[in-house]
């Protein structure tokens, strides 16, 4: 495709996503239609034992384009987002993130909802949303489920970025591993998935998430409309990523 802001693979059963937008990998609409399409060709793939989501670049995203949250792009914006996490939640095979460093924002939301985490060492994870008057839609349905109601109060109404270590303390990792090893040791984590059956690995993965499947699409809808009917008709929320586009101080009126 043209203006590739990804690179998709399939070698060996197990299908590759690689973000590939810049240092940053920040999620425009653009890429997100292409990570879209790429999804969807993948979920027609019954062959796949494993879908790895990964990135070239500094961070594996730092989120979505906070200039397409606002005005009459931002509901265009949203859908193409959330049809991300609604195309993941089909999968019947295990999905993978693979975060080598910053995953913050939109791109925290795309990691943490894969089935499986895999960290480097140099990985930070994030919700700073808050900050810039907004909340994160996915996060706020997902962590309690991840991390515990404590833990995602915290972590969603201060926005504070956390290391890798601490991710994988309070599960939104399974594993940690060194950055001058962490291609080899991937690979050896993936070569786990080669040796199963496919059908069996599908089964067990739809077993899993039996219950939480069939009900993210209604409450991904709910909190969408949540998000673009109450939280952005307030000052507060419009200033906020006003003021984040133009690099100044947020003036919150608290309304």
């Amino acid at each position: 495709m043209a203006d590739e802001l990804i690179q998709v693979e399939k070698k060996n059963d197990i299908g590759t996503i690689l973000f590939n937008n810049g240092d940053w990998n920040i999620l425009n609409i653009a890429m997100m239609k292409q990570i879209n399409e790429a999804l969807e060709s993948f979920l027609t793939d019954q062959s796949l034992k494993a879908v790895v989501i990964g990135h070239s670049g500094r961070s594996f995203s730092a989120g979505v384009d906070v200039g397409e949250h606002m005005g009459d792009i931002a509901p265009k914006m949203l859908r193409e987002f959330h049809d991300m996490f609604k195309k993941l939640n089909r999968f019947n095979c295990p999905t993978i993130a693979s975060v080598k460093g910053a995953a913050l924002g939109g791109g925290c939301e795309v990691a943490v909802f894969c089935d499986i985490v895999i960290a480097s060492e140099k990985a930070k994870f994030g919700q700073p949303e808050i900050k810039v008057g907004v909340f994160p839609p996915v996060s706020a349905l997902i962590f309690p489920y991840l991390t515990g109601h404590k833990k995602a109060y915290e972590l969603l109404l201060q926005g504070e970025t956390i290391n890798a270590s601490e991710a994988h303390r309070i599960g939104l990792v399974n594993h940690v591993f060194p950055v001058d090893s962490y291609e080899q040791e991937f690979d050896q984590f993936l070569e786990r998935f080669k040796k199963l059956s496919t059908v069996v690995l599908q089964h067990t993965k739809k077993a899993i998430r039996l219950g939480f499947a069939d009900d993210f699409d209604s409450q991904i809808d709910k909190m969408e409309d949540y998000y673009l009917n109450e939280l952005m008709k307030t000052h507060d929320a419009n200033e906020g990523l006003k003021a984040f586009v133009e690099k100044r101080a947020p003036e919150w009126k608290n309304h």
